[in-house]
């Protein structure tokens, strides 16, 4: 069961799964990753029980699932489900959905995404400017998604990267 777009309440506090792409998709790749999802998200289920669910693609780039578990919580099982589809997208499009080792930011209004060591290096060699925004990928719910997903570099994660 889909939570529909109409029905989302910025409020409510969905549990948030991101899935982060290393580069920007092309429109039949989200044509395609939009159409798999909906397929499954209509059937995504907890031990027989319906999942009210939705998703949307961001900055067409990272992909991000959203669970109303007051509704019914995701189990394990379920997000193992999601993990096998989005498992799929990712080698059938060469994303990296699941490589971590990266860091995401805006500079001068384009997003960019680098290895991990590459980002830490430009910041400390003064590389990259202090004046980026950093995408944070740990956001698990709607609430903290919305206030935090995109933050100054010295009030994000990376801020302790610089002086």
């Amino acid at each position: 069961m889909k939570i529909e777009e109409s029905t989302i309440v910025e409020t409510n506090d969905y549990r948030v799964i991101i899935y982060p792409a290393s580069r920007p998709f092309t429109a039949k790749e989200s044509k395609v990753i939009t159409e798999q999802l909906y397929d499954f998200l209509a059937t995504w289920a907890a031990h027989g029980k319906p999942l009210s669910s939705s998703f949307k693609i961001e900055k067409n780039q990272f992909i991000i699932v959203c669970v109303d578990e007051e509704i019914e919580a995701a189990s394990g099982c379920s997000i193992d489900a999601l993990g096998v589809v989005m498992k799929r997208i990712d080698q059938e499009f060469q994303l990296g959905l699941f490589d971590r080792m990266k860091a995401s930011f805006v500079e001068n209004g384009e997003i960019k995404t680098m290895k991990l060591q590459d980002f830490r290096s430009g910041l400390k060699n003064g590389e990259l400017s202090t004046d980026i925004e950093v995408f944070d990928f740990s956001k698990n719910t709607y609430v903290a998604f919305l206030s935090d997903f995109l933050l100054p570099l010295r009030r994000s994660w990376a801020g302790i990267y610089v002086d």
